[in-house]
């Protein structure tokens, strides 16, 4: 369960929707749609020693890397066809 609002922010949103006031830009609706994320496909490189229905694998874990400012945890992935 989240904490309650308290009843003197309620009570200041109430009024400010009542009062009308302006949103701020970044709040306004300007009826653009955001963009499509674009299609990716990926192809293997060999020149044709594999299969039309070959199938890309990846195996995808957290690494911890040693850097100048200390222990960081990063992606590493490893991807093959088969």
């Amino acid at each position: 369960m989240g904490r309650p609002i308290p009843k003197i922010a309620l009570g200041l949103a109430l009024a400010g929707l009542l009062a009308g006031v302006a949103l701020p830009a970044a709040a306004q609706d300007t009826g653009t749609r955001p963009r499509a994320r674009p299609h990716i496909t990926v192809h293997p490189r060999t020149g044709g020693q594999l299969p039309p229905t070959a199938k890309r694998y990846c195996h995808a874990q957290l690494v911890k890397e040693y850097r100048v400012s200390g222990p960081v945890i990063v992606p590493h992935m490893q991807c093959w066809w088969q």
